[in-house]
């Protein structure tokens, strides 16, 4: 169709992105209707999203997967929940996008053992493995192993791909976490492209991809980026991202194919602006930061998945979804945005915002360069560091009121909601036999496999993760075996072991001037002074959320009032947490759950605290958490719960030192 375009001249219309929505939830027989659903109502890609066990490599029966079973993503176990994932889905016409970090080799053997029970070459699969496990390191917390090991793992399947499965991206550096765990637009460029560096440095070093067939490497390299609210200078976030990629792999690898340089990119826009609050108002938030990634066609992004209005409540429904679908199709169908070359060129105004990103982001990766690069960066702690800082002094801003958010810290006054009115409160849960029956389908592939042959597979995994040799063929014959996601991730535990990063928590400075902190500092002081020691809180993340965010500035937060913190990072057992208390002696215990397994986690720690004679240690949590689930807690023990309306960090610390108060008798 021709359309006539700016000067009144004639011109193709753009094709629009691909629309996307991130979901998968309770089982893959579930997720498989959604996907179904979705794809009908004009979807044109797949965005899976896996839980948590599957991210870090636990089965469902898993001690750590206890209440993290199909919660925020679809539990894969084997190759036959992945063949259900995909039931009658033909996965040489599907275009499908994994998020998926630390076990991305497994899950890509997984889909390529599927594609061959359908009689599908690996050749034509398409579609993206999210694969950036710097990132989990700083932001969203998916890691298994070590940070060298983990992209050693990264290289081998970049080198497998690009000769296996040509059309598959191998890679897709992430900045999305990156923003939800404050980066500002200067962190997100310079984090993401130093991570890009540190992975095409090792895929050129492990020797496995010939010199001459490199720059084809560098073409499918993909990026996963976040879009906040304020889309001017994030539409010029996003043109300096185009601009200082194509110098990069000009300048440092020497790629002249300027088709290879391109910067190809996705967005999920950001989740962590959405209010609980007003939530109607979420609508307006996603719609304007869309328009970032999208307004400017010279930096346009190639897939849009968008969150859902209802994100800060709980699981958005089907019909949350397509909302969220639908105004994407409204802006790609409905308006005139794809009938014009880019409206941006030759603004003034525009360059020199471009011009100032890049420039500070560059002096940002010289700094990172000079520490020796994104893993010496994760393993000093200096960016994770970095995180916490700047998203302290974002949430500084907002409690001050010096940044508006409406609903939450101005414009307060409303009608109560009637998204909100329905007996569902508006957003779905999972069905709590969901966990129970993935286990018992778990073991009954176990029970009827060939044990012999996946134990095979299994030491060839281990003969090849221990040799060096890349590990996606013998992932792949694991696939075919029916060795399990939990069985995978124990062999190379094995191998590589386990690591706990760095929290970026003790050398955190936050500028005290941005929150006036002398009331409860004197009180923390006065109650302290009447214990005869520092008021101590433990800050415990359980199960296997990896969103930090919440507990690092909680635990930056009580060490400025003076209190005394005590924070060991994430993924502990109820178990550890509670011996941990006994051990420090602590007045208090918060925890903070955005998985949707806070019921069974915190009833496993208050039953353990009464068990140790702990009983009377105050508990608090803090999580996405429904007002029905917030009963609950409260009439088991927890002293208080706190959601995303609570941002007033000074009101929460006044509250915890009125807690510890009020027991002082026994706390002391």
């Amino acid at each position: 169709m021709r359309m006539s375009g700016e000067g009144g001249s004639k011109r193709e219309r753009d094709q629009p992105w691909l629309f996307r929505t991130y979901s998968g939830h309770s089982s893959a027989k579930a997720s498989n209707a959604l996907y179904r659903t979705n794809l009908a109502r004009g979807q044109t890609g797949l965005s899976v999203a896996f839980d948590l066990p599957t991210q870090t490599g636990y089965d469902a029966d898993h001690p750590l997967a206890k209440g993290e079973v199909g919660k925020v993503g679809v539990p894969i176990s084997h190759l036959g929940d992945m063949a259900a994932l995909f039931d009658g889905l033909p996965l040489d016409r599907m275009n499908t996008s994994m998020t998926i970090n630390a076990t991305a080799p497994w899950l890509l053997a997984l889909y390529i053992a599927v594609a061959e029970r359908q009689g599908v070459a690996r050749k034509a699969l398409q579609g993206t493995v999210q694969n950036d496990i710097i990132k989990e390191y700083l932001s969203r917390g998916t890691y298994i192993f070590p940070p060298k090991p983990s992209l050693r793992l990264t290289s081998d399947v970049i080198s497998f791909a690009c000769r296996e499965v040509p059309k598959w991206n191998p890679t897709n550096v992430c900045s999305y976490h990156l923003q939800e765990a404050g980066a500002t637009p200067v962190q997100e460029l310079a984090y993401a492209l130093a991570t890009a560096v540190a992975v095409l440095d090792a895929v050129k070093a492990s020797g496995q991809v010939v010199a001459a067939e490199f720059p084809e490497v560098v073409g499918r390299i993909s990026f996963f980026v976040n879009a906040g609210l304020k889309f001017i200078t994030e539409m010029c976030k996003m043109r300096a991202f185009s601009e200082l990629w194509d110098e990069i792999t000009h300048e440092r690898y020497g790629v002249e194919d300027p088709k290879l340089r391109r910067f190809r990119y996705g967005v999920q826009v950001n989740s962590l602006g959405l209010t609980e609050q007003q939530p109607e108002n979420n609508v307006y938030r996603i719609l304007l930061e869309m328009l970032a990634v999208t307004l400017s066609k010279n930096a346009r992004a190639r897939a849009v998945q968008l969150p859902a209005w209802n994100e800060a409540l709980g699981l958005p429904r089907p019909w949350d979804q397509q909302w969220s679908l639908r105004l994407q199709q409204i802006v790609a169908y409905e308006t005139d945005l794809l009938d014009y070359g880019d409206i941006f060129d030759g603004s003034t105004v525009i360059a020199g915002k471009v011009e100032a990103l890049k420039a500070e982001a560059r002096a940002e990766l010289a700094r990172i360069e000079a520490l020796g690069g994104a893993i010496a960066a994760i393993e000093s702690s200096y960016m994770k560091q970095r995180l916490v800082e700047s998203n302290a002094r974002r949430l500084a801003e907002i409690e001050s009121g010096r940044q508006i958010v409406v609903g939450v810290n101005k414009f307060t006054e409303s009608a109560p909601s009637p998204l909100t009115a329905g007996a569902d409160g508006g957003f779905m849960t999972v069905d709590e036999g969901a966990e129970a029956e993935q286990i018992a389908q778990l073991q009954a592939w176990r029970a009827r496999r060939d044990a012999s042959a996946a134990a095979a597979a299994m030491e060839n995994l281990e003969a090849d993760a221990r040799s060096g040799t890349n590990i996606m063929e013998a992932s792949i014959e694991c696939a075919r075996a029916g060795v399990t996601t939990g069985e995978w991730g124990e062999r190379l535990r094995r191998v590589f072991g386990e690591y706990r990063a760095p929290t970026g928590v003790g050398r955190a400075v936050v500028e005290g001037s941005r929150v006036d902190l002398a009331t409860i500092r004197r009180r923390v002081e006065s109650v302290s002074t009447t214990l005869g020691r520092r008021i101590k809180i433990l800050v415990g993340k359980p199960g296997l959320d990896g969103h930090s965010n919440g507990a690092e500035q909680i635990a930056v937060r009580a060490r400025d009032t003076g209190m005394e913190v005590v924070y060991e990072g994430i993924r502990l057992t109820p178990a550890a947490i509670v011996n941990t208390a006994l051990e420090e002696g602590v007045h208090v215990i918060g925890l903070s759950i955005l998985s949707g397994s806070h019921v069974a986690l915190v009833d496993e720690v208050m039953e353990r605290l009464r068990h140790n004679g702990l009983g009377e240690i105050p508990v608090v949590v803090g999580g996405i958490i429904p007002p029905a689930d917030e009963e609950r807690l409260l009439s088991s023990g927890v002293a208080r719960v706190y959601t995303p309306k609570d941002y007033d960090l000074n009101a929460i610390m006044g509250e915890i030192v009125d807690l510890v108060e009020a027991r002082q008798p026994k706390a002391a």
